[in-house]
């Protein structure tokens, strides 16, 4: 997004049955030991690294299928769901 289309402020809402957004950004201000705002874009921003970093180790050719198997079981979340097959594949969250 170019400079000035980047708007001033941006809202998350945290009502009607989205309270836990509120809970997850406070947890992510004390991880990274910042304010709110920069937490929520570090962890916007760290989570392309992260996932990019999975699928890395997940395609390595020194593990075994079950030790495969273990990592994604082990990295995935409730947003990012790690599953093996023949290739690799990662599904977010609303793209099932």
């Amino acid at each position: 997004m170019a400079r000035n289309q980047t708007p001033g402020s941006v809202r998350i809402r945290t009502d009607d049955g989205n309270e836990w957004r509120y809970d997850a950004i406070e947890k992510a201000a004390n991880f990274y030991d910042c304010n709110r705002s920069n937490a929520v874009a570090f962890a916007c921003e760290d989570v392309d690294q992260l996932v990019n970093a999975a699928r890395r180790v997940l395609e390595r050719d020194d593990l075994t299928r079950k030790q495969r198997r273990e990592i994604a079981e082990t990295l995935s979340t409730r947003a990012v769901t790690f599953d093996l097959e023949t290739s690799l594949t990662v599904t977010r969250k609303g793209e099932e």
